[in-house]
């Protein structure tokens, strides 16, 4: 990893706090009168925001975490409930914005998320403050070198559900992040050549 992404990028710690505060601020988009268009909007970018998070967590974060706490149960819970986000994530993207079916679905995404996000906030994000120190920074580094990667193919969608989903502020937000995101990653690279 080069030295000035790892010094750039935020601890792998803030970088999950991040996505956890941008998929709660979807949900609180997300309310029953909404039209069907800007409902289908907030699904799809909560379940593209989701499945990447929970790829990164397993790819990078979980492992470290793993390597140095040791078994733990709330870390043992993690994965299944990935999986069963997985599933609910699934049967959203089968249904049409206007199934009545929709909002109770991604209601019980809701649920299932926050539930999750609690656990990680309160016990594997300080657990790992605790334990893993420098590491922290490095993990983050190599989160967003990822991160970049897993969103590359989906960077249009990612623009289009942002631009439909929240107001302007927050989607010059994100391209910034992206562009910024990418700009680092081309510099490193360079450097490593």
């Amino acid at each position: 990893m080069t030295p000035l992404l790892t010094r750039l990028s935020p601890s792998i710690t803030d970088m999950i706090r991040m996505d956890h505060t941008h998929v709660v601020a979807v949900f609180h988009r997300f309310k029953s009168g909404v039209s069907a268009h800007r409902k289908s909007a907030l699904v799809r970018n909560a379940c593209m925001a989701i499945e990447v998070h929970a790829q990164l967590e397993e790819e990078i974060f979980y492992p470290a975490l793993r390597e140095c706490a040791g078994p733990d149960p709330v870390l043992d819970r993690s994965a299944p409930e990935h999986d069963e986000m997985r599933a609910l994530i699934a049967r959203l993207r089968r249904m049409d914005p206007a199934d009545p079916e929709l909002d109770s679905t991604f209601l019980g995404l809701m649920r299932t998320v926050m539930h999750h996000v609690a656990d990680e906030e309160a016990v594997l994000l300080p657990e790992a403050e605790r334990r893993m120190g420098e590491q922290l920074s490095e993990l983050g580094a190599q989160m967003t070198r990822r991160r970049m990667e897993l969103i590359a193919p989906h960077a249009g969608e990612l623009a289009v559900t942002s631009a439909q989903a929240f107001p302007v502020m927050s989607v010059l937000a994100v391209v910034s992040a992206l562009l910024l995101g990418s700009m680092l990653l081309r510099r490193g690279e360079h450097q490593l050549a």
